[in-house]
C-alpha cells in the first residue's frame, strides 16, 4: 500500500501566522503562564492541545474580570473578534495580542465601510461561527446571515441597497447560488470585491482563496487515490467544505479527527491511500496518520 500526503494540504498562511504569534508569546512569557487565547486558537484539537501543553490557556470574555490588571496577555485568534471585545479588554487593563487573519480583518473593514454608507449587509455564513460573530459585532448585529439557498429564498424582498459578503471559509458554489437567488429579491445588489467601491457591480466575493484555490488540486488528488482520509477538526468550517470537494471526486473519502476513528475496512483492497486536511490541520498530525495507516497495512 502506498500512502501519501497531499502536498497542498496543511496550514494556510493565516493559521501559520497565528500559531507563530502564539508560540512567540509563550516563549517570551516563559514560566509566567500569563498567555491566554479567546476561544480555541484554531479549529483543530490536536494543535490546540499542543499549544496548551506549552502553556497557552483558552478562555472566554467572561474571564476578563478575574484577569483584570494582572499582566495577562490575551491573543485574538485567527477568526477575529467584534469591537466590543477590544473595549472590554481595555476596561480591564488586559493587553491584546491581535492574531486575526489579515483576510478576516480586511473583511471586517469592508463590511464596516459599506455599512457606514447605508448598505444593508447580507452575510453568507454560519450565524454563530466565530468569524461571523466578529462581522456581526462590527455592524452592531444589524445584518442578515444566511447559511443556505433555502434561507436566501425565505428572505423578504429588500428595497434598500444591499451588499453580499461571505464568511471566508464557505464554499463558492453555494455562495454563487445564494447570490443568484438574492439578485431576484433585491433591487440593488453588490457582491463585494475586497477592493474600493466602484460604480459597476462586481461578481467576486470574500471567500478565502486558500480554501477555494485548493478545490481543483484536491479533486485531482482524491481521484488519483483509491481511498482518501481527510483529517480535520469536526468544528472546522473549511474542513467540511474541502471534505465535500474530495468526496465528490472520490466516494471512498472518509473524515477523521483522530486515528481512533479510522476503520480498517475502509482500506480493504486499496493500493493507494491519500491523506489530506483542512487549512487548520497541522502537517505533523497528517504525518502521524500516515504512519498509523502504514503500520496497519503491515500487520
Amino acid at each position: 500500500m502506498i500512502v501519501s500526503i497531499d502536498k497542498y494540504s496543511g496550514f494556510c498562511w493565516g493559521v501559520v501566522r497565528t500559531v507563530q504569534i502564539a508560540e512567540d508569546q509563550l516563549a517570551a512569557a516563559r514560566a509566567s503562564r500569563n498567555v491566554y487565547v479567546l476561544g480555541h486558537i484554531i479549529h483543530n484539537p490536536k494543535e490546540t492541545q499542543r499549544l496548551e501543553d506549552k502553556g497557552l490557556t483558552t478562555i472566554s470574555v467572561v474571564d476578563f474580570p478575574r484577569l483584570a490588571h494582572s499582566g495577562a496577555k490575551v491573543i485574538i485568534r485567527a477568526h477575529g473578534e467584534p469591537p466590543e471585545t477590544y473595549r472590554l479588554a481595555w476596561e480591564h487593563g488586559i493587553e491584546i495580542v491581535d492574531a486575526t487573519c489579515p483576510v478576516v480583518t480586511k473583511l471586517q473593514e469592508r463590511v464596516r465601510k459599506f455599512w457606514d454608507q447605508g448598505y444593508q449587509i447580507v452575510v453568507f455564513g454560519k450565524k454563530d461561527h466565530a468569524e461571523v460573530l466578529g462581522v456581526r459585532g462590527v455592524v452592531r448585529d444589524q445584518c442578515v446571515v444566511v447559511t443556505s439557498v433555502e434561507e436566501a429564498n425565505e428572505l423578504v424582498e429588500l428595497e434598500s441597497k444591499t451588499v453580499l459578503f461571505s464568511q471566508t471559509t464557505m464554499d463558492r458554489p453555494t455562495f454563487l447560488a445564494v447570490r443568484d437567488v438574492l439578485k431576484t429579491r433585491i433591487s440593488e445588489l453588490v457582491v463585494d470585491t475586497m477592493e474600493d467601491i466602484a460604480t459597476e457591480f462586481h461578481a467576486k466575493d470574500t471567500i478565502c482563496g486558500q480554501v477555494s484555490g485548493r478545490e481543483g488540486q484536491l479533486s485531482k488528488f482524491a481521484a488519483d487515490n483509491d481511498v482518501i482520509l481527510f483529517v480535520a477538526g469536526h468544528a472546522s468550517s473549511n474542513g467540511k467544505v474541502l471534505f465535500n470537494v474530495a468526496r465528490k471526486a472520490n466516494q471512498k473519502t472518509y473524515f477523521i479527527e483522530n486515528t481512533d476513528e479510522l476503520q480498517s475496512e475502509w482500506l480493504e483492497g486499496a493500493e493507494t491511500v491519500g491523506i489530506s486536511g483542512a487549512t487548520s490541520t497541522p502537517q505533523w498530525y497528517m504525518e502521524e496518520v500516515r504512519n498509523f495507516v502504514e503500520m496497519m497495512s503491515n500487520e
